[in-house]
């Protein structure tokens, strides 16, 4: 049985209890974590797994070299995907895009969500920035025609819109859209979009 799936029963029978309301003791929880059986190639998989996503190329190559574990992607183009990740996390959404088609263009033309939320960011950071006439221009010029194309796209962009009716986005019923946690949410859609792509073409 793959790791995968005992993960799964494993979660399966953790809901199972929190759903019937059985409180379990220290001692029953460490027995059934015993009773896992781990092979070392699946923990390898999975650690190296991390390790790729995460972006950590020095250590993916170490891992990959002391543990024999190929990774699903060449390690070479975990740089280029930590710079887009890093473009969006620091609100440069626009020099995200371009590393992003330039990596592989297909990725934004076959996504239609990945691109809103990546033009929803860039809304969003116009905004951040006090840009509110150019914020206007972009939401009705690049924004308002996917939003009429797909209601989940509209609900999105009026919940941006909306940060412009406020001076106090503090007090913004949406103001959330201002975190770094949304920064990061982007982020993380694009970084998994485009290893989603590099796995497909190692493939």
């Amino acid at each position: 049985m793959s790791l995968f799936w005992i993960v799964i029963r494993q979660l399966a029978e953790i809901e199972a209890m929190a759903m019937s309301k059985k409180v379990i003791t220290r001692e029953e929880w460490e027995k059934k974590l015993n009773d896992v059986k781990i092979r070392k190639e699946d923990m390898n998989k999975l650690v190296m797994n991390f390790l790729v996503t995460e972006g950590y190329v020095e250590a993916a190559e170490k891992f990959r070299m002391e543990s024999g574990t190929e990774p699903d992607i060449d390690l070479a183009t975990i740089t280029d995907r930590m710079a887009v990740k890093k473009a969006v996390q620091c609100g440069n959404v626009e020099d995200a895009i371009e590393k992003v088609n330039d990596l592989n263009p297909e990725i934004l033309d076959t996504n239609p969500q990945l691109f809103f939320h990546l033009q929803q960011q860039r809304l969003i950071e116009l905004i951040r920035n006090g840009k509110v006439e150019e914020a206007l221009e972009f939401a009705q010029e690049e924004l308002a025609p996917r939003g009429e194309e797909n209601q989940s796209f509209l609900e999105e962009l009026e919940r941006t819109v909306a940060l412009l009716a406020f001076e106090d986005v503090s007090n913004c019923p949406v103001g959330e859209l201002l975190d770094m946690s949304q920064r990061l949410k982007t982020a993380s859609e694009v970084n998994a979009a485009i290893l989603t792509s590099q796995s497909h073409e190692k493939g």
